[in-house]
Formats: structure tokens, sequence, C-alpha cells
């Protein structure tokens, strides 16, 4: 991983920013069934509108335009467009052989976007994150009310998904691997189990971002954890940040974040939400606003990276760089 080191060091100088939401962006341009398919799946025998992986192959102009915006408001780390990326998600399109094609490809064109900001400024490094999302499915959980031990997938099946996407995301260029959005952890120790195999087979050490999701004002995620056991039950790995994202807005998720600042010896991350969505599943909240809340944020010494979920755009990730930009990243413990 040779951008290892300039992460780590950019870490330790400044508080990096991570982009904002791709799915906010890419309504923008109001897709139909016909932009999804492309020439390539005219003829695709399932629906495809609303397969935004799909978009890295029919729309990569898209893809790479968003990452640009994103890059031009001074974000450090890109994600790539990849949430659903595992054979688990893609099974609802019936593309599970398309599966590494699509990580490759969503890395490459992040990577592509990434060096190019790099090279013009060398003195701001930015970084590809390969987003791997929680998939539809929750070991944890019983879907059947009515048989409560009953489980829609098993660890094992998810770490083979998870494995098959973060080989690909390694080999289009990420830096980071980002297992993002979790609600349930067994899903998250799937994903971490098999990006561990991959770093004994390859014999590397990859940066690996875990983010969390705490799902209402219980302060638990979906499948019942606080933010501290969130914490201790995924510690035994070597992560580069721990955090939270999703779900609620920055001023809901801050006693969160207190608890994973004082807690833990990782850099921390997080990226919420631009507010709490209205009655129309819209977030409401201005770049200023949002920014304004992520102030509390910097002043506690509480991150190390920060950024954007749902609702959130390029204006209100230049916001938030231009805040904390004045502020120095919280300090670890242990370092590296």
């Amino acid at each position: 991983m040779k951008n290892t080191g300039v992460l780590y060091k950019a870490l330790n100088e400044r508080i990096l920013v991570l982009d904002g939401a791709m799915g906010t962006m890419l309504q923008r341009y109001k897709f139909s069934e016909e932009d999804y398919r492309g020439e390539r799946f005219k003829e695709w025998e399932h629906s495809l509108k609303g397969n935004n992986d799909l978009l890295s192959l029919t729309q990569p102009h898209a893809i790479e335009e968003v990452h640009r915006k994103y890059l031009e408001a001074d974000a450090d780390i890109i994600e790539t467009n990849t949430f659903s990326g595992t054979t688990i998600a893609m099974a609802d399109y019936h593309m599970e052989e398309l599966v590494y094609e699509l990580n490759y490809e969503s890395a490459k064109i992040a990577r592509k976007v990434c060096d190019e900001f790099t090279s013009q400024n060398p003195s701001k490094p930015r970084f590809v994150a390969g987003s791997m999302g929680p998939t539809n499915k929750t070991a944890s959980l019983s879907p059947d009310v009515n048989d409560p031990g009953f489980r829609a997938i098993t660890f094992d099946e998810l770490r083979m998904a998870y494995k098959l996407q973060a080989e690909a995301l390694l080999d289009g260029g990420s830096d980071i691997l980002l297992v993002e959005t979790i609600f349930d952890t067994l899903n998250a120790k799937a994903a971490l189990f098999a990006i561990d195999e991959i770093q004994e087979e390859r014999n590397v050490k990859i940066p690996i971002m875990v983010s969390g999701t705490i799902t209402d004002a219980s302060g638990r995620t979906l499948s019942g954890q606080t933010a501290e056991a969130f914490l201790i039950s995924i510690s035994h790995l070597n992560l580069l940040s721990v955090g939270l994202n999703c779900a609620l807005g920055a001023k809901q998720l801050t006693p969160y974040l207190e608890t994973l600042s004082k807690n833990s010896d990782f850099f921390i991350s997080a990226y919420p939400n631009a507010g709490l969505p209205n009655a129309f599943g819209q977030y409401d909240e201005t770049p200023e606003f949002m920014a304004e809340q992520i102030r509390e944020y910097a002043d506690k010494g509480l991150i190390n990276i920060i950024g954007g979920c749902c609702g959130t755009t390029p204006p209100h990730i230049k916001a938030i760089a231009d805040l904390v930009k004045d502020y120095e990243p919280r300090k670890l413990s242990v370092v590296g």
C-alpha cells in the first residue's frame, strides 16, 4: 500500500476531510431506466433503475464528475461508488457476476481523479477509500418475527462476499478500505475477517476505516450495541480509524463521538447526515448550519476525519473543510 505512510503523515498534521453523499448528487442527474442500462445492459431482463453502483460502468462520466466536485470542495478522501458492491446486494438486480468489475472500475475512476488533484498540489495528497456498505442482510437478527432463530445470511457467506469486493477495490487502486454504515457488527466482523485474510495472503497492511451507525435516540446500533460496545467488538484489529456515520445529524452524534474519542487509540471519523430527514425524506441543513454544528467536534478535539453522509453536497463539504482547517486534529496516545 504505497500511500499508507503519506496517509498517516497527513492524519498527524491535520483533520482530513471525507467527501459527501454520492446518492444525493446522483439524484440530480435524474437518470432514467435507459440511462442505468446504457448500451451494454440494454436487453437486461430485470429493472436496473436505482442500481447506483452500476453507473460506474454505464455512466462513468457522472461518477467522475461527482468525485471531481468533492475534490474541488477540498475533500482529502474520496469514497468509491461501491456502497452496494457485494454479491449479496447485487442479487437484487441479478448482477452477482459483475461484482469484481463494478468495484475494480469504481476504484479506478476515483483513483484517476485523486491522482490528478494530487499532481496539481502535491502538498495536499488525495486518497481513495473503497466503500464497503452493510449489505441488505443481517447476520445477527431474524427477518422473520415468527422465527427468531432464523438468519437470512451466514457469517461465511458475508465473509466471501466482502472478500471479493475488497480484493477488487484494492486491485483498482484504493488506499483505504472503509467498512461503513454498520448496523450489525457481526456483518462488519465478517468484512474485517475477510480484509485480514487479504492482508495475510498479500503480505500488506491495509488502512481500514470502520464506521458504525447509531440508529436512533437510544444510542444503539440496530443490532443493539452501544457506541462503547461497538468499539470494543471491533478493536481487535489494527484499524486506521473508527467512527460513526449516517442516521443522525451532527448535533445528535456528538455524545457518541465523545464516547469513541475517549475510549479509542484509533483515529476518529465522523460523517453525519445534513440533519434529520423532513416529512418528505429530504435533508434541510444548509452547509453553514451543518459546519457550525461540527465546530463542536473540532472545539472538543474529537475528530481526525470529518465528512458528510445523506443530504450533503460539495458546498457542505467546502463549508466543513473551511472550518476544520484552523483546528488541530485529535491527538492519539498511540500513533501509526
